[in-house]
Order: structure tokens, then C-alpha cells, then sequence
């Protein structure tokens, strides 16, 4: 028997219907697809430096996305470079963008302009204050700051500070030693024995004596006269 016209006109319409969904369920996964990818873009063309607060360094110090400490080698600068050897490279390995388009951000804490150093060898380093950033392959895990005061490289090594004013850290300077007072004297010298200059003795003329001596009258000469 020959199916209703009705129930073959129904059928037609779900056939038509089909297609449309189908190229709408295409329509909206590319769409998802699109917005991942430009997502993925635009997370691959920025760069976040954060900060970290350190117990051990009592200080904020910079961190790169993934939450590793960042360092600088003091005295260099962007325009100095002294970390250039494969074995400095492969011990500290730069921060590095893909791109010169690459839109760096400073995270929360984080004080400075944020830059990007060409290297020789093509690489695209990102610099802080005028400071090319690295890691240490030695910080296992994330805020450890083991590569803090090592000397190497023709330089010394610091954890980048977040504030401006703390970077880089000098030594701490060794107490002045304590001068002692000098020794104390008695208000009173000893007095030095009184020189005595002897005085011209004293001539005394002699005394002379004038004795008068009274002559004694010589006896009578003569006998008294007889009577």
C-alpha cells in the first residue's frame, strides 16, 4: 500500500532539517576552535614577571611565570654582557621571549621597565632596569633562591628584587673595630727635683780690733821720804 502523502512530506522536511544543524554544529566548533587558538596566541605574545616574597632574603624577589626565582650578575648591564659562555648559559639559562612582539607585564609588586636584549647568537633575553634576567638550573622548585651571592663569572650573582631601590644587594659590611681609650695618666707629674744654684759665698771683711792699752805707770823711783 502507498504511504500517506502527509507522512512522506514530513520526512522531507526532517531530511532538510538535518543538514542545517549539522553545518550549525561545525559553525560553532570552528568557532571555539578560533577562540582557543587566538587565546593561546595572546598568552604566547605576553610575559607576566611576578613577585615572591623570600623568607630566607627577608625581601620581595622577581619571579618568572612559573614561579622560578629570577637573578642578575652584578656588574653587568644590557650593554656589558658577561655571562656569554655555553657553560654560563647552560648553569643560568636567560629569560627569553619568541618574539620582539611579545608584550611583557609587570606583575603585581614588580617596580621597573621591562625590556628586551638581542644576544649574539640571535636570542631574545628579557632585561629589567636595564638588567638581563636569568634562572639558576639548580633552584629545583619554586621561590628556592640557591644561586643568591655566588661568584662566578667575573661577577656576582643576586636575586632580582621586585622594588627598584634594593637592587642589586651590596655585602654587608664588617663591624669597625672597637678602638680602645687611651691610657689614662695621673693629673699630678712628678715633680723633678729643685735645682739649686748655689749662691756666691759671702766674703765678710775681717774685724779689726783696735785694743788701747793703757800703760801702767812705773813704780815710784824713789822711796817715800823718811819722816
Amino acid at each position: 500500500m502507498a504511504k500517506p502523502a502527509r507522512t512522506r512530506i514530513r520526512r522531507s522536511r526532517r531530511a532538510r532539517r538535518r543538514p542545517r544543524r549539522t553545518v550549525g554544529l561545525l559553525a560553532t566548533t570552528a568557532a571555539l576552535v578560533v577562540f582557543a587558538a587566538s587565546t593561546a596566541l595572546a598568552a604566547h605574545l605576553a610575559l607576566t614577571l611576578g613577585s615572591s616574597a623570600n623568607a630566607t632574603l627577608g625581601e620581595r624577589v622577581v619571579v618568572s611565570a612559573q614561579g622560578r626565582t629570577l637573578y642578575t650578575l652584578s656588574p653587568e648591564t644590557s650593554r656589558r654582557l658577561l655571562c656569554r659562555t655555553s657553560e654560563c648559559l647552560r648553569l643560568w639559562p636567560p629569560l627569553t621571549v619568541g618574539s620582539t612582539k611579545v608584550k611583557l607585564k609587570n606583575g603585581a609588586g614588580v617596580h621597573g621597565r621591562l625590556g628586551i636584549l638581542r644576544r649574539a647568537n640571535g636570542t631574545l633575553q628579557v632585561t629589567l632596569r636595564g638588567l638581563p634576567l636569568y634562572r639558576y638550573s639548580k633552584d629545583r622548585a619554586r621561590g628556592q633562591t640557591n644561586g643568591e651571592g655566588l661568584q662566578s663569572f667575573r661577577g656576582t650573582w643576586h636575586a632580582m628584587t621586585a622594588v627598584s631601590g634594593e637592587s642589586p644587594r651590596k655585602p654587608a659590611m664588617a663591624p669597625s673595630p672597637v678602638t680602645p681609650p687611651p691610657p689614662s695618666y695621673p693629673s699630678s707629674q712628678p715633680s723633678e727635683p729643685a735645682t739649686t744654684t748655689p749662691s756666691p759665698p759671702t766674703t765678710t771683711p775681717p774685724t779689726t780690733t783696735t785694743t788701747t792699752t793703757t800703760p801702767t805707770p812705773p813704780p815710784y823711783p824713789y822711796p817715800y821720804p823718811p819722816y
